[in-house]
């Protein structure tokens, strides 16, 4: 779509709309030396919320995209809200961790997720990113608002002394 057309400002501006609720939801992150505060949101295609997450919000191992997940509920790969849904996330989602099987990557595929847009992509301060190339794979289309990296950085500063 052309730049002028109204629909891709109309979604251009939601998408930064939901990411900037995303980030406000990585401050409710319980702080961590080990982890990113991630935060996330479900949103469908008519612009309805279906499930929100942050990084260590029911367990420790928690990452933001996959509590989001969990939360749409066990069969949300059946679902046909997720076929037209967005996930918008903080932070790149990962494309390799320890703490549980699957990476968030995987898990957006898996649930049937079509679109994402994030913040920043992740820097390898703990693993090597990779999530956003993972999804591209996969047949994800993922925007990245870079204008919005600054506000994800800052709410794990504490993590980048020194790497920026």
């Amino acid at each position: 779509m052309p730049a002028s057309d109204p629909g891709a400002r109309g979604r251009a501006g939601a998408d930064a709309a939901w990411l900037r609720q995303a980030i406000e939801l990585s401050r409710c992150c319980p702080r961590s030396q080990s982890a990113f505060s991630v935060g996330a949101i479900l949103a469908g295609a008519d612009g309805e919320l279906i499930a929100t997450g942050f990084s260590r919000e029911l367990d420790p191992r928690d990452h933001a995209e996959e509590v989001a997940l969990a939360k749409a509920g066990p069969a949300a790969g059946d679902d046909l809200r997720l076929a037209g849904a967005t996930l918008y996330s903080s932070l790149e989602p990962c494309a390799a961790r320890a703490s549980r099987p699957l990476p968030c990557a995987e898990l957006i595929v898996a649930a049937g997720l079509r679109r994402v847009v994030i913040a920043w992509l992740e820097p390898p301060v703990f693993v090597r990113g990779g999530g956003a190339a993972r999804l591209r794979a996969a047949g994800v289309e993922v925007v990245e608002i870079p204008g919005l990296a600054a506000a994800a950085r800052a709410v794990n500063a504490h993590l980048l002394a020194g790497d920026e």
